[in-house]
């Protein structure tokens, strides 16, 4: 990890099985409702590229948005996405381990890294990396909506 990438892990078990869960957070849909984002897909598994922008499309186009590839796939065990934002990168590392009691336990490991100024990275370093573990926090708390929405 570079010296200017900001990056935060956690964890939270689930009661669902290991492939309910990989169905739920590894699976891009063309639209989630709890994050409000729709994803258009091009391929499957490792390489794939997908574009998401915020809100339903409803079937049109993304005119613009932002682009991400699955730079990891090991179905039903561990997917890793990278979001290239302006002046930034977005990992996320999912990585699911099934429990003794037939549940899950998900470990999130989200980074940014950012790709302009040396110096502003550097100056910017503390809050970014309160921007992530925020943003981290955020996304371990919606793991039951997630699930909710695929029934």
């Amino acid at each position: 990890m570079a010296a200017r990438t900001a990056e935060a892990t956690g964890s939270r078990e689930l009661t669902e099985a290991p492939a309910q869960v990989w169905g739920a957070l590894a699976v891009l849909k063309p639209y989630c409702a709890v994050c409000d984002v729709s994803y258009v897909v091009t391929g499957s598994g490792r390489g794939s590229t997908f574009v998401c922008v915020p809100g339903r499309l409803d079937g049109a186009p993304p005119a613009r948005g932002t682009r991400g590839e699955i730079v990891e796939w090991e179905p039903p065990r561990r997917v890793t996405t990278r979001l290239e934002r302006a002046g930034e990168v977005w990992t996320t590392r999912l990585e699911l381990t099934g429990t003794a009691s037939g549940g899950t336990s998900v470990a999130v490991t989200l980074s940014c890294e950012p790709t302009g100024s040396t110096l502003v990275g550097a100056l910017q370093r503390r809050s970014l990396q309160r921007l992530v573990e925020r943003t981290l926090e955020g996304e371990l708390g919606r793991l039951p909506d997630h699930l909710a929405q695929t029934g």
